[in-house]
């Protein structure tokens, strides 16, 4: 008997085309121990597409602004020279930290149908788990009431789902809570927070992008 080699495999996230800005140093870092970047102009950067953490380092002459949306893609950026790699959640600046949930809300709801359409297709996880309960202040018993409101009709807006659904009163700040879990890796991930909905799970070892 042929063994059936043709496994679906895990479709690769996208990668990132546009970021948006969290923190801008004009003249670089200044702690000791990222002394590599003093004196040199750095920012600190969220993709619109995984979330994924970067440093990027602006073309001579421009000066970035907190929230401004950066092209990040391959070919001619106009305001981007260099990807430096990715940025680890604990080295988030202070005011990195107060603007992500901004950064990721606003990232949401510009991509409001994506984010429905989440909702709308969103199943089981294994045998015992749901996704759903993956994201934060989703029990079982708010899992399956959502579930059955689905079945009569997909969501068709984060408002047509806060009102068929009083127990998700705000899905956007849910998500934002979810997403940042995903990228806090100061502590190991365990239980729910292992899993990884929205971002790529961390690696070390970073390719530069050129």
């Amino acid at each position: 008997m042929e063994r059936n080699n043709n496994k679906k495999k895990p479709s690769k996230m996208k990668k990132e085309d546009y970021a948006v800005v969290l923190d801008y140093l004009s003249l670089g870092y200044v702690k000791s121990d990222m002394s590599k970047f003093r004196g040199k102009p750095i920012a600190q950067v969220i993709g619109t597409e995984n979330f994924t953490l970067l440093e990027i380092t602006p073309k001579e002459g421009v000066n970035l602004e907190i929230h401004d949306k950066v092209y990040i893609g391959k070919g001619k950026r106009d305001k981007v020279n260099r990807i430096l790699g990715k940025l680890d959640f604990e080295n988030l600046t202070a005011t990195g930290r107060i603007e992500i949930d901004y950064a990721i809300r606003d990232i949401i709801e510009s991509q409001e149908e994506k984010y429905v359409e989440f909702f709308n297709t969103i199943g089981p996880l294994t045998t015992r788990l749901h996704k759903l309960e993956l994201i934060p202040g989703v029990g079982k018993k708010h899992m399956w009431s959502f579930v059955e409101e689905r079945k009569k009709e997909p969501f068709k807006s984060f408002e047509d789902i806060k009102e068929r659904v009083p127990s998700f009163s705000d899905p956007v700040g849910m998500l934002v809570k979810r997403i940042k879990q995903e990228l806090d890796n100061t502590s190991a991930k365990k239980g729910k927070k292992k899993y990884y909905l929205f971002t790529s799970a961390p690696r070390r070892n970073i390719e530069k992008n050129k």
